[in-house]
């Protein structure tokens, strides 16, 4: 197999739908929309042009921190004295 040019929409029998990130005679990055970056040996990697494109990767929910409330003294419990 030829290098393939950066952009191009590529899907693997194994991994799926995946976009080529780089590609050289002898390695090619694919960012699989399932699995992740992976390389692969240009020679030896079997891939077939798509024309559709991968759906958009999930997005990860971000945890929200949990809100931390300061204890309240009722007025008549709070004394102050003297130094």
């Amino acid at each position: 197999m030829n290098t393939l040019t950066q952009g191009k929409f590529v899907r693997h029998s194994q991994y799926g739908l995946g976009v080529v990130t780089q590609s050289d005679s002898e390695r090619t990055s694919i960012d699989f929309h399932l699995h992740g970056p992976k390389k692969f040996v240009t020679k030896l990697m079997v891939v077939e042009l798509s024309n559709e494109a991968p759906p958009p990767k999930p997005t990860v929910a971000k945890r929200r921190k949990k809100a931390t409330v300061q204890p309240q003294l009722p007025a008549g419990l709070l004394t102050i004295t003297p130094a």
